[in-house]
């Protein structure tokens, strides 16, 4: 069974970091593009950011951008998503996915890690 598990989710002021990791077991990931979404209280899941499959390569939301780094071990089939200088707008379900390999379809998914951001 392929699974995609989240976790490094919390409750922190504004400003504070945190660290999301997502374990991949059941398959490898290690040649699909993989990927950080989220989904805010009454908003649309949107796209954080991703990164492909060698890890060399990412892209970023605009919001996002310089406080937010994605990166990737595949020797242990992980993803992670370091959040730096977290605003209360950060807060939302933060999910894992990867594509479906040799595309750029989100097929895979984890069940989400809840990030909540204080001022």
């Amino acid at each position: 069974q392929v699974q995609l598990v989240e976790s490094g989710g919390g409750l922190v002021q504004a400003g504070d970091s945190l660290r999301l990791s997502c374990a991949a077991s059941g398959r490898t990931f290690n040649n699909n593009g993989m990927g950080w979404f989220r989904r805010a209280p009454g908003k649309e899941r949107e796209i954080v950011g991703h990164i492909n499959w060698k890890g060399d390569d990412t892209y970023y939301t605009d919001s996002v951008k310089g406080r937010f780094t994605i990166s990737r071990d595949n020797a242990k089939n992980a993803l992670y998503l370091q959040m730096n200088s977290l605003k209360p707008e950060d807060t939302a379900v933060y999910y894992c996915a990867a594509t479906i390999r040799g595309t750029s379809t989100w097929g895979y998914w984890g069940q989400g890690t809840q990030v909540t951001v204080s001022s």
